[in-house]
């Protein structure tokens, strides 16, 4: 009872504010122990699903695997690890420089990611996926926007692009919109909307429509997908999927019915995630900078989850504040900046699909000079927390 009050007050408060919310302070009951910053785990948490493209000899086969390795990616995306019957939660907000680096390894490929908060105000992420034995990587960046009116609405603008080198192949891939609904009942769920594209310079376009559950009909999480030739005016399915991305889907060639496949991808578990070891972390890492944030949210300690986080929240707000008095400008590590996107607009034939690279600072790209010269510690005495030996939190 005393939730579902504290959940009411959240939405009241939620109510009263005009336009983006999404650096808004959720309370500690509503967030996961995570931040937004290890949320691209769900392109690369499953190895061989994400290198599946780059192993067929068929262009029609690669551009299916793409269409299946991002619906497959979607439930721990959006339900942020949870099971679906689950009420879903929200992860921490990312504060400037925060680091993600990790990999997964299964049978057959293993599958790196670096991910970096460039920006707060407003806040995008950025991240770089790679597998260098099966030649295939990834590069994706967006602002992630929300306002709420009875749902909350979070309104995702950037793109990901993957680059199968074999094959010198490359695929646009969108970042749908969300609506989080159940607040009414206290069990909060995702519900995607919408129509998308991944496009492929190969020549195939595969067209995504998110359904969802209405008021009287529908099922929550479904969509329907036609794979077609991008030369074809007629959009005639080579192939089809449907189901529910958050439980089974179906593939299946119109033309040929013994071609059927469903696909659960919550039915194995994930490759478990690698990473140095704590003590071995950079400060600017997501899990040492978070770590007794972490740990209260797991143990439930609501007092200590404030205390911590507000020290933290508290620093960044500091460095902030010393960054315009001395006029200088935040540098990322791993991750550059340009205007344009030259690949985009030959890919993003839609022409309802804008790169909008004025919302998100530009176009961010994985800077691989930048990379070859980033040595721990990434910044020298400055943490999270401020300078060392100038703060209670020393590394």
């Amino acid at each position: 009872m005393e939730r579902s009050s504290k959940l009411r007050d959240f939405i009241a408060f939620l109510g009263t504010i005009k336009g983006d919310i999404a650096n808004v302070t959720a309370p500690p009951y509503f967030l996961a122990p995570v931040s937004v910053v290890e949320i691209p785990s769900c392109w690369t948490e499953r190895p061989s699903v994400f290198t599946s493209a780059a192993l067929e000899t068929n262009p029609e086969k690669r551009a299916l695997a793409v269409l299946r390795w991002i619906m497959s990616s979607l439930k721990s995306q959006f339900y942020i690890g949870q099971d679906e019957k689950a009420s879903m939660r929200k992860p921490l907000n990312a504060f400037l420089g925060e680091l993600f680096f990790g990999h997964w390894t299964d049978e057959t490929s293993t599958a790196r990611m670096i991910t970096e908060q460039v920006s707060h105000h407003p806040p995008i992420t950025a991240c770089y996926m790679w597998d260098e034995e099966h030649s295939i990587r990834g590069i994706g960046y967006v602002r992630v926007e929300m306002s709420f009116n009875g749902f909350l609405n979070v309104k995702q603008t950037g793109h990901a692009m993957l680059h199968l080198d074999k094959y010198n192949e490359h695929y646009l891939i969108p970042f749908p919109h969300c609506k989080v609904k159940g607040f009414l009942s206290g069990r909060l769920y995702p519900e995607l909307g919408g129509t998308y594209h991944i496009i492929s310079s190969s020549g195939f376009i595969s067209e995504i429509t998110f359904l969802g559950e209405g008021f009287f009909s529908g099922v929550r999480n479904s969509f329907t997908a036609n794979m077609y030739r991008a030369s074809d005016n007629a959009k005639t399915p080579i192939y089809t999927a449907s189901g529910q991305w958050s439980g089974s889907f179906t593939i299946s060639n119109p033309t040929d019915p013994s071609d059927t496949e469903t696909c659960v991808p919550g039915l194995s578990p994930p490759a478990p995630l690698q990473t140095v070891p704590l003590e071995d972390q950079d400060p600017w890492e997501t899990r040492n900078a978070w770590k007794e944030v972490l740990t209260a949210l797991t143990e439930g300690d609501i007092q200590t989850t404030i205390k911590e986080k507000s020290k933290l929240e508290e620093a960044q707000r500091a460095m902030r504040r010393k960054e315009a008095a001395e006029n200088t400008k935040w540098e990322p590590k791993f991750f550059s900046s340009t205007e344009d996107d030259a690949l985009f607009h030959e890919l993003a034939i839609t022409p309802d699909w804008k790169l909008d690279a004025d919302r998100t600072k530009g176009v961010w790209r994985f800077d691989q000079e930048k990379a070859r010269k980033a040595t721990k510690p990434y910044r020298d005495d400055l943490t999270p927390f401020g300078e060392v030996g100038h703060n209670e939190r020393k590394e």
